[in-house]
């Protein structure tokens, strides 16, 4: 797996993720890329029928794999792609995210990876030996370090690379869609992040380079109890960043990809009911570069995952 995170920015790939970006939800594929170095992205979106992609990582995701590639191919088709290679973005749920603390770490991957997968050993549910793994350092002296390491099940990133090459493209690049969302902002004050799917939330801090907290919660299919939870989660990561940072937030920056219910940063703001918290879109939709009706998801992902393209 190629790295899924950034020495420079989070996720992004230090040589220049590629130009194109796609990513994969229940609901549909989603695809962007810029016509041109510097210049804004285009975007297309292919719809999914229900049953066809499954997020998890107790089972294969893919159930229609020829109904993804296809979604996938004409989307990226829409767009005009200028590379064959593309950051392939994952449901969150997927992938496990971690920012673990140690006295040192080798300085060279060879050496640091057997160390973060032993570390990981008894926190995971599958086999990290064959795992894709990646790690970003956060923040190093001489006496602790503090590194950001993703992680998901072997055969899960197989069946997704599979399908990518099954469209006709590489996979360059691998983001889990709260990472890829993420890498998009320009923003050096902190910012309290949430990504609702219709299978997880989540929460997310960020203070400039550095990632506070990164938090993924599995949903209760019942409406009442994901409402609950979501509330629950959101007052939970409020209060770690008022610890934090010593001020509560005023502001949730909100990325929703939801097939229904809360899709938008005015639904999901309704969801929360706190008149104290205004929750606005972490990537509003642009105005123009859409060659397709968007869909429900957010463009976050896609949008981060091209700020370090080449």
């Amino acid at each position: 797996m190629r790295s899924i995170l950034s020495k420079a920015k989070l996720g992004s790939h230090p040589d220049g993720r590629p130009p194109a970006a796609v990513e994969l939800a229940p609901q549909g594929v989603l695809a962007a890329a810029t016509p041109a170095a510097g210049q804004p992205p285009v975007f297309a979106f292919e719809p999914l029928q229900a049953g066809a992609l499954l997020p998890g990582i107790a089972e294969p995701n893919v159930k229609a794999p020829e109904a993804v590639a296809a979604a996938m191919r004409t989307a990226l088709g829409k767009v005009s792609s200028r590379s064959r290679a593309v950051t392939l973005v994952l449901p969150d749920s997927v992938v496990r995210v971690f920012i673990l603390d140690f006295d040192s770490l080798p300085s060279k991957a060879a050496e640091a990876v057997p160390v973060l997968r032993f570390r990981l050993r008894k926190m995971l549910p599958f086999d990290v030996e064959h795992a894709g793994l990646s790690y970003q350092m956060l923040s190093e002296n001489k006496t602790e370090c503090r590194v950001l390491a993703a992680v998901l099940p072997g055969p899960i990133l197989a069946e997704y690379e599979a399908v990518v090459r099954q469209a006709g493209y590489e996979p360059g690049a691998v983001l889990p869609s709260s990472l890829a969302a993420l890498a998009g902002l320009d923003k050096m004050e902190a910012v309290l992040v949430a990504n609702l799917t219709d299978h997880a939330l989540t929460t997310s801090i960020a203070n400039g380079q550095n990632l506070l907290l990164y938090r993924t919660l599995d949903l209760p299919e019942e409406p009442g109890q994901r409402l609950d939870e979501v509330q629950r989660d959101i007052a939970v990561a409020a209060a770690f960043y008022e610890d934090k940072l010593g001020a509560r937030p005023r502001v949730v920056h909100f990325s929703g990809g939801t097939s229904s219910g809360s899709s938008t940063a005015e639904e999901f703001g309704r969801w929360l009911n706190d008149p104290e918290m205004t929750v606005t879109e972490l990537a509003p939709r642009p105005e123009t570069g859409a060659t397709t009706a968007w869909g429900s998801l957010s463009v976050a992902g896609v949008t981060g995952a091209l700020a370090g393209a080449a």
